[in-house]
């Protein structure tokens, strides 16, 4: 039986391969945390939403030529986590 980390990696090589992305390297760590920083900083659905926004922006930048794909994804989920935690810490303070 294949463990919870086998399994991630195995989807996300098939995801990447069926929608032509095969070169593309998912830190699927970093994915998670952002999603958990979400998660737990925001509201639960906040996860996938912030992880598709963060993917997407990468996405944009780096076809649009402004980084390198790394580059792009490292700055987008950077930006997301910074905004996720302050979020959650301004609407803990009643702010």
């Amino acid at each position: 039986m294949k463990s919870q980390d086998e399994t991630l990696e195995d989807w996300c090589r098939a995801l990447l391969q069926a929608l032509e992305l095969e070169d593309v390297d998912v830190d699927i760590n970093e994915v998670l945390g952002l999603a958990g920083v979400a998660a737990h900083s925001i509201v639960r659905p906040a996860a996938p939403l912030t992880t598709f926004i963060a993917g997407f922006a990468a996405g944009l930048a780096s076809g649009s030529g402004q980084a390198p794909d790394d580059a792009s994804m490292r700055a987008a989920m950077a930006v997301a986590r910074k905004l996720a935690k302050d979020y959650g810490a301004s609407e803990a303070s009643g702010a």
